[in-house]
């Protein structure tokens, strides 16, 4: 198992931040914060999955081919080798807390098909 997170890692991104609550060899929780109008990467991850509970704000998540809009109290599980995203349409904060596990939890598991920040 792969997991170089320790709980109060944190990191400023172009879309938002995230903070890590809590990690061990197993798990990775962090807050993720998703500025409006913003978006993460359309992205998979071949050795973890996981999973997502919206806690302020409403999502646009693209899982495989479906897109689903998602508010506070709703959860997603996305599979390993799932292609996933959450987006920000609207003009309040995103936040969910998102629960990592698997074999690798590092950001060398994320394989980027679109990005708008020239991450791909």
């Amino acid at each position: 198992m792969t997991n170089t997170y320790k709980k109060g890692d944190f990191d400023n991104r172009p879309w938002g931040k995230w903070e890590v609550l809590d990690a061990a060899d197993e798990f990775c929780v962090k807050k993720i914060t998703v500025n409006p109008g913003a978006k993460l990467s359309l992205q998979s991850h071949n050795f973890r999955a996981e999973h997502w509970i919206i806690v302020k704000g409403k999502a646009l998540v693209t899982l495989g081919d479906d897109k689903l809009i998602k508010k506070q109290n709703d959860a997603i599980y996305i599979p390993e080798k799932t292609k996933h995203r959450i987006q920000n349409d609207s003009a309040d904060v995103l936040e969910f807390i998102e629960v990592q596990t698997g074999d690798n939890l590092d950001e060398n598991d994320i394989i980027r098909y679109e990005d708008s920040y020239g991450r791909v």
